[in-house]
């Protein structure tokens, strides 16, 4: 369950009209969304979207997603601020009509299945989804700006001839 497990709509309250709402994830979810993301802090969260009908019970959920986070870096673990502005654009459709998808061979194939999110007993989960496209859009590797990697084995240290493995190696050949 994500810290926005109550950011939700009942697809009963959307009918056949488009559904406009903004958002904004108060101290606590913040707090929680950092927790669950495994960063140290959510500053700001905040969200514009619409829900729309798409026909046969599917629904167009789309928006933009914008917020500060800081996370720590790769290589010193200081914090490093972020600014995360990401527009998506998801649709949903019923999950029993959804089924499991079928099993398929190759990546043409694979990429050929669309990618829609399941709506489970008439309730769009729009805080799942969001904590997904925030996960997503989060900087794999964050660096502190002149964060240098400046760590040395020490065992190669220990070494007084300073070898490589392959130095090790070349020892073991034989010499004609």
């Amino acid at each position: 369950m994500t810290a926005l497990r109550d950011w939700l709509h009942l697809v009963s309250d959307i009918s056949d009209r488009t559904l406009n709402e903004k958002r904004v994830a108060t101290e606590e979810e913040r707090i929680e969304l950092a927790r669950e993301l495994d960063i140290p802090s959510c500053e700001s969260l905040r969200v514009a979207y619409q829900i729309k009908p798409h026909g046969k019970g599917r629904y167009l959920f789309a928006g933009a997603l914008d917020a500060e986070v800081t996370q720590a870096c790769v290589v010193s673990l200081e914090p490093v601020p972020a600014v995360i502005s990401e527009a998506f654009s998801i649709e949903l459709g019923p999950a029993e009509e959804l089924g499991d998808e079928p099993a398929v061979e190759g990546d043409r194939e694979v990429s050929s299945i669309p990618d829609v999110e399941p709506i489970e007993e008439g309730r769009i989960e729009v805080g799942t989804i969001l904590f997904a496209v925030l996960s997503a859009a989060l900087p794999s590797y964050p660096r502190k700006e002149n964060a240098e990697f400046d760590w040395v084995d020490p065992k190669a240290a220990a070494d007084p001839d300073g070898a490589s493995p392959f130095a090790a190696l070349a020892k073991l050949k034989p010499r004609s």
